[in-house]
């Protein structure tokens, strides 16, 4: 282990862009790198992208089915969710300065739009080729002639100007090509580098059952990658790949547990067979420029669970159960200090933004702010606090959110559910919604208290509009328990 035919031109304005590094070019100033994909990783052939004439590979994505149904046999039926999925796919590159971007499908261009909306790109469209020019690394997504699940991802992000030492005992450098890893226990002071071009396949071996200390895994299951101790990063350009690991054959993919400064970053995770990156009970945690695809059960994206001092940044996540979520578990300390901002998400199945459920320990100081919602066709909601135990929640804030695709927009929800453990029902206090602005049909509101005793107090909606209307108290759904509602 080393360390579409027309004659004419065509105009569109939208948001998006391409992949890859290794090879280095230049065009009208600006610089591209991209890597080769390592022979025998899967590719999609629906789509070629070249940025600044360099060609980049495409590889194929899992993610949720096109149909409803099937979405919902995937997150139900558990033991089975690997059998329900379409295709999308992915490239990558490292850019710096402006650099022009082609991308080119399998049929003609009628439709193309990117998203996020808010970047407003403009492309030429002729055939099957759409060209565009890219100013600033971003993740965005290409969707052709209507296909908005088999769309095509693009993650060009700044160069790496961070690459450790591969020589140093501390570090575990992962060179470009294909690598198998069945488990790996990071310790204090330790990195772990993806190089681009590298993929690393995680493969379970029941020959060799796993323990780590401190940790209740499935069966004898632990996550691929553990983080356990001080001042570890995981970083690079790489791929890390779960596909080879059978449905909850780990309970995670990759996990910080009980850590102190802690850095996850630029590195694409793909079908985690369950949570993709849990932090658990760890303190001052950055997650940066993670790119996350997964479509089976319970494949959550970010849980931050008991943690304090955490920063989720500049992400894209697009899994099949909930985005970014914080939870307090049972024995778990509370969480506080919590910063998720400039994300850009695809929410399949279950929550965008969230707390809960598992909500035994109190959280405060939450902000999730400036992330675009590029889609939200779940059966759950948006922006939510789910609470079913006894924890206070207060002071959380949602703001400057960009929603195009909205079916169950805001829950505030206190009740007794299916996760509750605690006979004790809990608080929620002091939550502000600001500046959100959402599409979507029907787009319900709710505020739902459990009794004069545990109630929802102070919620305020500032500057919310839905398809471009102002919010108003008469579309809110609010029982009796709530209470201070200020709409402006």
């Amino acid at each position: 282990m080393k360390k579409s035919e027309s004659n004419r031109t065509k105009t569109r304005c939208f948001a998006g862009l391409v992949a890859g590094l290794l090879l280095a070019s230049c065009t009208g100033g600006g610089r591209v790198w991209i890597a080769p994909a390592p022979e025998g990783v899967a590719l999609c052939p629906n789509f070629e992208v070249r940025v600044n004439g360099q060609a980049a590979p495409v590889y194929a994505a899992r993610v949720a089915p096109v149909e409803r149904e099937l979405r919902d046999k995937a997150m139900d039926d558990k033991a089975n969710s690997a059998l329900y999925y379409d295709m999308a796919s992915f490239a990558c590159f490292e850019m710096e300065g402006k650099v022009e971007v082609k991308v080119t499908y399998k049929e003609t261009i009628h439709t193309v739009k990117i998203l996020p909306s808010a970047d407003s790109i403009c492309a030429r469209v002729n055939g099957r080729t759409a060209t565009f020019t890219m100013t600033r690394p971003r993740y965005l997504t290409v969707e052709i002639n209507g296909h908005m699940f088999n769309s095509l991802h693009l993650f060009a992000d700044a160069p790496d100007v961070d690459i450790p030492d591969k020589n140093s005992p501390d570090v575990i450098f992962f060179e470009p090509g294909i690598h198998q890893l069945t488990h790996l226990e990071l310790k204090d002071n330790q990195t772990l580098y993806l190089s681009p071009g590298a993929v690393v396949q995680a493969v379970i071996d029941p020959q060799e059952p796993f323990t780590v200390s401190g940790y209740s895994g499935l069966k004898n299951y632990v996550p691929a990658i553990v983080l356990k101790g001080k001042n570890i990063r995981v970083c690079g350009r790489g791929i890390l790949d779960a596909t080879g690991c059978t449905t909850h054959s780990r309970e995670m993919i990759f996990s910080a547990l009980g850590s102190e400064n802690i850095r996850i970053e630029g590195i694409v995770i793909l079908d985690s067979p369950s949570w993709t990156v849990p932090i658990q009970g760890s303190d001052k945690v950055k997650v940066k420029n993670l790119k996350l695809i997964g479509y089976r059960a319970n494949s959550d994206g970010i849980d931050i669970c008991g943690s304090t001092r955490v920063e989720v940044a500049d992400c894209f996540i697009r899994t099949h159960d909930d985005l970014v979520v914080i939870k307090t578990q049972t024995g778990m300390k509370p969480a506080s200090d919590i910063h998720v901002h400039g994300c850009v998400l695809w929410n399949q199945c279950a929550h965008a933004l969230s707390l809960g459920a598992e909500l035994r320990q109190d959280v405060s100081r939450v902000v999730f702010e400036d992330c675009d919602v590029i889609h939200d066709v779940g059966r759950e909601w948006t922006l939510r606090i789910f609470h079913s135990d006894k924890a206070t929640i207060r002071d959380i804030r949602f703001e400057n959110i960009r929603i195009e695709q909205s079916v169950r927009l805001i829950s505030l929800w206190l009740d007794k559910g299916y996760y509750s453990r605690d006979e004790e029902r809990g608080h929620i206090r002091n939550i502000t919604f600001k500046n959100i602005h959402a599409l979507g049909e029907p787009m319900t509101v709710e505020l739902k208290g459990y009794d004069s005793e545990h109630t929802i107090d102070g919620v305020l909606f500032d500057n919310v509009t839905r398809y471009g209307k102002p919010l108003t108290r008469e579309v809110i759904k609010m029982n009796d328990f709530v209470e201070n509602v200020v709409i402006r």
